[in-house]
């Protein structure tokens, strides 16, 4: 669009900042270089020169996108459309009204998230002046001959849900279909034992009603345990801490705590609820602890599919069990749905729901996230 476009604006978008920095953005840089395309970018106001023809590249993050309003554009695309409201495509489409331009278009490339509005608008009716190209699954050869097991080890990572819509890229209703489908009492939930080898593992919620927790373990071979569950109504951090060490204060190999990124903002007394649960240890005395904790909290989707996945994986794989005190677990693999018609998951339902999966949810994106490998294609793409 930039040389069909020469000397004309064109602005390219994702749902977020970090997103458009840290994927879009950056993978952009790395094709001009790798293809020896001259470029000028102007980190302080976020564009980009192309030498050649003179045109000029806006990146901008779209969830705020009456900001929109005003740029005359040649052309705009937009990474992860699906994660994008419908008002941000619009207000762009607006936009496309460059005089000067050769070529006004507007493009986009998206992952299937249900039947949502990228669904409707491109793919349910066909709508005249668009066109939708399906990517078929493997088919993508540059990265099979780089790594041939690629799909097989994906299923080994994935939930057979997410593997069918991130993979196979399948449609699937998520029409209040329920977050944690991989879960079965009958598969999942068993009595354990904590194994006084290996230490605790304590994921909180801070959530003041209830305050909700939850003790696991990771076995040597990589299970996740969940051994038992802490609910208390209208209970602050302290009380909490207090409950654990009545039920785990002298388990020999120590507690590990995970939690929600909310935990650092400091309450009235000065203190944030990490700081709590450190005194409180420190007061205490008998275990020692440990803290893997994230100032951000992982996006809800991630953590969603991560849990399906561990609960049972594409390939069938069980990585995650349940004992059956943790019934307010339990409840949440069962009850906890998304919306309506979005991906986004349903908290006005039941107010009770999704702490302790939340809290679960924690643990295991610190301790059991793939590691995703990024790096530079060798082969020149056009």
């Amino acid at each position: 669009m930039s040389y069909l476009n020469p000397g004309r604006m064109g602005l390219i978008g994702a749902p977020t900042y970090p997103m458009l920095r840290d994927a879009t953005q950056a993978t952009l840089l790395e094709l001009l270089d790798a293809n020896k395309i001259p470029y000028e970018h102007n980190k302080a106001e976020n564009t980009l020169a192309m030498r050649d023809t003179g045109s000029k590249i806006l990146f901008r993050p779209v969830e705020e996108f009456e900001r929109l309003r005003g740029t005359n554009l040649a052309w705009f695309g937009l990474d992860e459309l699906t994660y994008t409201q419908e008002g941000a495509w619009l207000r762009l489409e607006g936009r496309l009204r460059d005089p000067k331009a050769q070529r006004l278009c507007g493009f986009a490339v998206w992952t299937p998230k249900g039947f949502d509005w990228v669904y409707r608008r491109f793919l349910g009716s066909a709508k005249q002046g668009y066109q939708a190209v399906i990517a078929k699954p493997f088919e993508n050869r540059h990265l099979l001959e780089q790594i041939p097991d690629y799909y097989e080890r994906l299923r080994t990572s994935y939930d057979q849900t997410f593997y069918q819509q991130e993979v196979l890229g399948e449609y699937l209703s998520l029409d209040g279909a329920r977050a944690y489908s991989a879960f079965d009492r009958k598969t999942h939930v068993t009595d354990l034992q904590a194994d006084p080898r290996l230490p605790l593992r304590w994921a909180l919620d801070f959530n003041v009603d209830p305050m909700s927790s939850v003790i696991a373990q990771i076995t040597r071979d990589g299970t996740a345990l969940a051994l038992d569950e802490i609910v208390i109504r209208n209970a602050t951090t302290g009380q909490a801490c207090e409950e654990f060490l009545k039920r785990y204060g002298n388990h020999p190999a120590g507690v590990i705590v995970y939690g929600d990124a909310s935990g650092y903002q400091r309450q009235t007394t000065g203190m944030s609820d990490y700081d709590m649960i450190q005194e409180c240890f420190r007061a205490n005395g008998s275990i020692d602890s440990q803290y893997r904790t994230s100032h951000s909290n992982p996006p809800v989707r991630e953590r969603v599919n991560l849990m399906n996945a561990r609960l049972r994986s594409a390939a069938g794989d069980i990585g995650l069990l349940v004992d059956p005190k943790c019934a307010e677990l339990i409840q949440d693999f069962e009850q906890v749905a998304y919306k309506a018609d979005t991906g986004q998951i349903d908290k006005e339902r039941d107010r009770r729901r999704t702490h302790m999966s939340d809290a679960l949810g924690y643990l295991l994106c610190e301790e059991c996230r793939p590691k995703r490998a990024i790096g530079e294609r060798r082969e020149r793409l056009l």
